[in-house]
């Protein structure tokens, strides 16, 4: 018996009982559907974080001062003075895999305008800071090498700073705020770049040169850190070496000693979350699975049945010649059939379910075509393996036993 025979054959037995056909199926829609949609969401969730850590810089590496223990007190890396500028020095005119690097120092207080008032964090920082933060100036200049050079009372604010201040639709550019009673002159307003991945207000800060944040408001000659920038992210760890043979050179230490400093990037960070997310999108996805074992469970128990009804049919084809391997396939064919339906209908809902979570609850989902495939090759598995012992048993049927069955 050829395919095409036994093919019809199998849609007419399913056209016979269609609702039951369709409730067999509904274990490897909801399954599908549940796989899918929990895949987009861990998926979307993982694109939209990663994006966000671009938009902050993917290539971005932070140097910290290293804590240190002065009798048996554990100081904090705020309170060293183990980077200088001197060392700022070194990395912009040495390393070869940084393309821009910043000092940074800061302070926290209220900057006042007026009558009014808010809490914020003064970072001092060279120009270079807008690259290596992919930030960019709305309105206004910024500060400049001059600048620096000078300590100039001059700064560039957040969008968040400017309404709490002088509220909306008003220029901020050329006003003078006061920050621990030092006024500063605002040159430039920052683009929106709202809130990251971890909740925080990105358009909350007041950027200074740091020579400004060092000399007139934390009276320190040493940096709180350094921010740098890698050529490309994928440099990202030669980097970090360059920048610790660097440092370890300047502060003359030995091969035994450890480093006073601490060197952290991005990508570092980015590979992180990324292992986070697919092992909570492959944990999401295991779950969803658990409707698809639960759907090959029903394909199996219907098709048991499906056997047992028709057992005087498969007696009298027996009889007029049909081999064994006919009847298995007849009956494996009915199984991927409801299987594969079930597969294509779940693909459709969980992609529905996943634009419509997108639309309707602004919440980042991405079906990637790996997971569709997946969810394919799943169905036919399932309509395969749990076909399988059903259609055996009826092509092991004896004949005239089967003729005779009521």
């Amino acid at each position: 018996m050829n395919l095409t025979n036994l093919l019809r054959i199998a849609l007419k037995a399913l056209s016979n009982n269609k609702m039951r056909g369709f409730l067999t199926m509904l274990g490897i829609i909801i399954g599908v559907a549940s796989v899918i949609t929990m895949l987009a969401i861990g998926q979307g969730s993982k694109k939209g974080i990663q994006d966000q850590i671009s938009e902050m810089g993917a290539n971005m590496i932070m140097i910290q001062p290293g804590a240190d223990m002065r009798g048996g007190v554990r100081l904090s890396a705020s309170s060293m003075e183990t980077l200088k500028m001197a060392d700022y020095e070194s990395i912009r005119t040495e390393a070869q895999f940084i393309s821009a690097i910043s000092p940074s120092v800061n302070s926290s207080g209220q900057l006042i305008y007026g009558a009014n008032n808010t809490p914020t964090t003064f970072y001092g920082v060279s120009a270079d800071y807008l690259d290596i933060r992919r930030y960019s100036i709305d309105d206004g200049d910024m500060f400049t090498d001059q600048d620096i050079a000078a300590a100039a009372k001059v700064c560039v604010i957040g969008k968040t700073v400017s309404k709490e201040l002088f509220g909306e639709g008003d220029n901020p550019i050329g006003k003078v705020v006061r920050f621990n009673k030092i006024p500063f002159r605002i040159v430039g307003l920052l683009k929106s770049k709202g809130y990251n991945s971890m909740g925080m207000d990105q358009d909350d800060l007041v950027l200074a040169p740091y020579t400004t944040i060092q000399k007139r408001v934390l009276a320190i000659t040493y940096l709180q850190g350094m921010t740098a920038s890698a050529v490309m992210e994928e440099y990202s760890d030669a980097a970090i070496d360059e920048i610790t043979e660097i440092l370890r050179r300047n502060h003359k230490l030995r091969d035994e000693d450890e480093n006073d400093f601490n060197i952290r990037s991005m990508e570092e960070l980015s590979s992180t979350i990324s292992s986070v997310m697919d092992m909570l999108t492959l944990l999401l996805g295991s779950i969803a699975g658990i409707s698809l074992l639960v759907g090959g469970i029903g394909i199996m128990n219907i098709m048991y049945v499906s056997v047992t009804e028709r057992t005087r049919e498969i007696g009298l084809r027996m009889s007029i010649g049909a081999r064994g391997r006919d009847i298995m396939a007849q009956f494996l064919i009915e199984a991927i059939l409801i299987s594969v339906t079930g597969g294509l209908i779940g693909v459709l809902i969980g992609g529905g379910l996943s634009y419509l979570i997108r639309t309707a609850f602004n919440f980042g989902t991405y079906v990637q075509p790996w997971s569709v495939l997946l969810s394919f090759a799943v169905c036919t598995f399932t309509g395969i393996f749990f076909g399988w012992y059903p259609a055996r048993k009826a092509a092991g049927l004896d004949p005239i036993e089967a003729i005779r069955y009521e």
